[in-house]
């Protein structure tokens, strides 16, 4: 499954998100750096890269991700659905 980008204005919280879905490769982590840098730089607003969508992340792509959210500005989330579904999976496999 490839990976998909879709980018949302968030104007109540001053902010855009970009929702991830599909695969994530470093090469689509560097992108997607990439991308919510330029984004806080051309827009000045913070910007939240929304994971909850993603169906698989390879351990490349994590320090990445981890350096941005690092970043003043940017920010992380749905990693717990995404982390939560990773473990139905798991155990849906296991029985």
């Amino acid at each position: 499954m490839a990976t998909n980008i879709t980018q949302i204005d968030d104007n109540e919280r001053n902010r855009m998100i970009l929702r991830i879905d599909g695969t994530m490769t470093v090469d689509d982590a560097i992108l997607i750096e990439r991308l919510a840098k330029n984004l806080h730089a051309s827009r000045e607003k913070d910007v939240t890269i929304d994971l909850a969508d993603l169906d698989f992340l390879d351990s490349e792509s994590a320090p990445i991700l981890k350096r941005l959210e690092n970043t003043e500005g940017f920010e992380i989330e749905g990693t717990e659905l995404f982390l939560q579904t990773a473990i139905n999976d798991v155990e849906r496999a296991e029985y």
